[in-house]
């Protein structure tokens, strides 16, 4: 056997599915490092079901729908690699249902990965069958959040380049009144 062939067999025997993943988030709205996320999951993942976490701890500022909407015209070319959905529930349940091998969460810091790291590995205890991937935001992105963006726009500030400009107009419409 060449060495250039060495790996062969183990390949031959693999059977390569299409390798899917749920990146969740409450996206109130989505930003510029979200879409970060997606773009780069897509290179690892056939495929990434971007999932808006229901979530009655928090008092979103935009309805599901609106959140819904908001991601499916960020992604409007990509309808066969990108879909877009919710959850009430688990999302380690939901992920494994969908067929999916992982769960992608974005890291902006230490004190994310400690909380993250609490939930995969809870959703590890509950199905082993689905992985965690942390990605750590672009450089560009790191300092912003939808929290931020949210008290930006209240106070009237610019959040242009930080959200897609449907984001943008819909944030300045929202804080008018």
């Amino acid at each position: 056997m060449s060495e250039e062939n060495a790996y062969e067999p183990f390949i031959q025997d693999k059977v390569y599915d299409e390798k899917i993943a749920v990146y969740p988030g409450t996206f109130d709205p989505i930003t510029m490092g979200h879409i970060d996320i997606v773009t780069r999951s897509l290179e690892i993942f056939d495929k990434v079901i971007i999932t808006v976490a229901i979530n009655p701890a928090k008092s979103a500022l935009f309805s599901l729908e609106d959140r819904l909407q908001m991601i499916r015209d960020c992604f409007p070319a990509d309808e066969e690699r990108i879909s877009v959905d919710y959850v009430d529930g688990l999302l380690v349940d939901y992920a494994y249902k969908r067929g999916a091998t992982a769960i992608v969460r974005g890291l902006r810091a230490v004190s994310d990965f400690e909380y993250e790291f609490q939930l995969a590995l809870m959703n590890r205890r509950i199905e082993r069958e689905v992985e965690t991937v942390f990605l750590m935001t672009g450089l560009r992105w790191i300092y912003i959040s939808s929290s931020i963006i949210k008290d930006v726009a209240r106070h009237g500030g610019d959040t242009s380049g930080l959200v897609p400009d449907h984001v943008c107009e819909k944030l300045r419409h929202k804080f008018m009144t």
